[in-house]
């Protein structure tokens, strides 16, 4: 069972903008932390942003500034606003939810590529 579909990746030009979604299909982290992770070809999965059920935001400190998360509770969603993308964001994101509980779960990625 699919409970966390990420969507909105894609190819974008370096110093381009995307907006990453991730659904919660059955509502189950409504009341959880979620966050965001990247993994780049030959590297280890690391963190890019988390967010808390009331909206509170942490972040990766290389991307802050850069990156946006934030959450729609009513629609179950939360999002990754990508701003002025570099090669070195290259990877595929991952949604997570259920930051720091025994029954976290994972998105199954969505690719990002940014390339000339």
């Amino acid at each position: 069972q699919v409970e966390l579909v990420e969507s909105g990746g894609g190819l974008v030009q370096p110093g381009g903008s995307l907006k990453l979604s991730c659904v919660d299909s059955g509502g189950r982290f409504r009341n959880q932390a979620m966050g965001w992770f990247r993994q780049a070809p030959g590297k280890q999965r690391e963190l890019v942003a988390t967010i808390t059920p009331g909206g509170t935001t942490d972040y990766r400190d290389s991307l802050k500034g850069r990156f946006t998360i934030s959450r729609d509770n009513a629609k179950n969603t939360i999002y990754l606003q990508m701003n002025n993308l570099g090669l070195g964001d290259t990877a595929i994101y991952y949604c997570k939810g259920g930051l720091g509980t025994l029954r976290a779960s994972w998105g199954q990625g969505t690719q990002v590529t940014v390339s000339s």
